[in-house]
């Protein structure tokens, strides 16, 4: 497939710059794969719309304030913290990057420096910084990363957190899991449904743009992940029951795709995953999936396609009600355009939809 079938147009305008105040209040757009139908709700509304036989999974990594920025020179510099090496060694994105060639030692200030050891071939630089608590640094000093298309300055870093975030060490968000609030919980609870929990730590594959026109040469970077013995062992058995695995974000799917074999059942690993989810996939685990709205030609909009077509062996010949054939990419696009006309709010800050 080419990467023009998984592009559309966007105003900039409908680019949510921050949350919404109550953030169950979200607009959910909910997607049937069976007759290719789109319901319009709102995000409290999903303990009601979920089966009580549904098990969500959620990703609590959490968001560390990655983003450094200090006095470099004659001018102003910037460090983005992507993956940690080992010991106080990072690949990291600089700005600019003609200030940090391999072999350049700088201090920042009286508690950190640090020195640049190479440039990789995605042209991170690999810096080690020289530090006595450099996780107490960077909690001090410090800035919430945010994507290029969020403008506007984060000035209360648990914006950019879900509310069940817990294991330090990702550089963006999971941001399907922004609309979940207590309220949400408390009434999920109420109905019965099972909640579980991975991490996966994300990094600069968020932020990497696809730039090969065949989709399947682009270089999936690889994210630290982990499924612990019991969530597998829960989730195997309320597969084997029957249950609907109800992913919460492309994260969650990353850990539950990778871990599963060809026969649908999970075992539990720590370690990198590179899993590219497109059109073709055979899905192995997953049943449903919530997700925000995406970045036109991303890799995240290819997997939500890859998803809106499973399970239909002739959804690749589905017809829409004009008549006129859809394919998994297709419906996800109509849908998209939806939510443009019905003035849905886009990306990272934005509304959801859950694929069913």
């Amino acid at each position: 497939m080419n990467l023009s079938d998984f592009d559309y147009h966007l105003p900039k305008e409908m680019i949510a710059q921050r949350p919404l105040k109550n953030r169950d209040q979200s607009k959910l757009m909910v997607l049937n794969r069976a007759d290719q139908t789109i319901e319009h709700h709102q995000f409290f509304e999903l303990p009601t719309l979920l089966d009580e036989n549904s098990v969500l999974v959620l990703n609590e990594s959490k968001v560390i304030p990655a983003r450094l920025k200090f006095e470099m020179g004659n001018g102003n510099a910037e460090i983005l913290l992507i993956k940690p090496i080992h010991d106080n060694t990072w690949e990291c994105m600089v700005r600019p990057g003609r200030k940090f060639d391999p072999k350049t030692e700088v201090t920042i200030d009286s508690e950190c420096s640090f020195h640049v050891k190479d440039i990789t071939p995605h042209g991170l630089r690999t810096i080690k910084f020289y530090c006595d608590d450099f996780k107490d640094y960077l909690q001090k000093n410090g800035h919430t990363p945010t994507p290029p298309y969020i403008k506007e300055e984060v000035e209360d870093p648990e914006v950019y957190q879900t509310v069940y975030a817990k294991e330090d060490g990702s550089v963006a968000a999971p941001t399907a899991g922004f609309h979940f609030t207590q309220r949400v919980f408390d009434d999920l609870k109420k109905k019965g449904i099972q909640t579980e929990f991975v991490t996966l730590h994300v990094g600069l594959g968020t932020f990497q743009p696809v730039k090969t026109d065949n989709i399947t040469e682009h270089p999936m970077h690889s994210e630290w992940f982990s499924l612990s013995d019991g969530t597998a062992e829960r989730l195997n058995k309320a597969k084997k029951e029957g249950k609907k695995i109800v992913a919460v974000g492309t994260t969650s799917v990353r850990v539950l795709e990778t871990c599963s074999d060809s026969s649908g059942k999970l075992t539990p690993y720590s370690g990198e995953t590179d899993i590219f989810i497109y059109p073709g996939y055979q899905w192995k685990f997953v049943d449903q999936l919530i997700t925000n709205f995406h970045v036109p030609k991303s890799t995240l909009v290819m997997l939500v396609s890859s998803f809106a077509s499973f399970c239909h062996p002739v959804l690749n010949q589905v017809q829409d009600h004009s008549g006129s054939k859809m394919n998994g990419h297709g419906f996800v696009l109509k849908a998209y355009e939806t939510a443009k006309k019905e003035g849905y709010r886009f990306f990272s800050f934005g509304d959801s939809m859950l694929i069913r």
